[in-house]
């Protein structure tokens, strides 16, 4: 099984803390994100996966790039622990805290974006972070609520789901950019429960081999 990646993407942090919590080998083949242009736009990279962007996993033939497809296949396909829960219900609880950060907070931040106000609208670096933290708070502000109804030691009561494995790579991503976590009491005490265990360790970007 490879995993190309980036050490500082957030969709590539997911899948890594999945693949290290059910307790997968794996090769990682580190894709930069900004050398060369980006090695993601090369051809070689491109017809692996033609969206040109991390992560993406080769499996037994298979080559599956979007974080949150990559995290429904190993939970279908490989053993360890279920990062899912059993009921249809709290199933479905989980999925949607996944796409809070995957499908809404985290597209509108996505280095592409960035790249694209920077260069074609010209915009400072100043107004790209605010841009940046504006985005992340909004969704933030929305997941505080939810967690004060469903956290325990992590997103959803004491055991380890799918949505444990998106919420610390966006809080990452949160402090990275200097936005005030003092309004999500109830989100940060949980990510900082998830970045004190091993696997969370051990897929976090600055434990990466390409790590910069």
């Amino acid at each position: 099984m490879k995993l190309h990646g980036y050490w500082r993407s957030s969709a590539a942090y997911r899948v890594r803390i999945a693949l290290a919590l059910k307790g997968i080998d794996y090769q990682q083949v580190p894709v930069h994100l900004v050398k060369d242009g980006g090695q993601q736009h090369s051809a070689g990279y491109r017809a692996l996966n033609p969206a040109e962007l991390v992560p993406c996993l080769e499996n037994e033939g298979l080559a599956l790039g979007q974080s949150l497809a990559i995290l429904e296949y190993l939970e279908e396909t490989q053993g360890g622990p279920a990062l899912l829960p059993a009921e249809p219900g709290p199933r479905a609880l989980v999925r949607a805290f996944c796409q809070d950060i995957a499908c809404d907070i985290h597209p509108l931040d996505n280095l592409r974006v960035l790249q694209y106000l920077k260069g074609e609208m010209g915009v400072s670096d100043e107004q790209k972070d605010s841009w940046y933290r504006h985005w992340i708070a909004v969704g933030f502000a929305a997941l505080e609520q939810r967690l004060a109804k469903t956290a325990g030691q992590y997103c959803f009561g004491d055991t380890l789901t799918l949505a444990d494995c998106c919420l610390v790579p966006q809080v990452y991503n949160a402090r990275r950019f200097n936005l005030d976590l003092g309004p999500y009491p109830t989100l940060v005490a949980v990510a900082e429960r998830l970045e004190a265990l091993p696997a969370f360790i051990a897929a976090a970007p600055e434990n990466q081999p390409d790590a910069q």
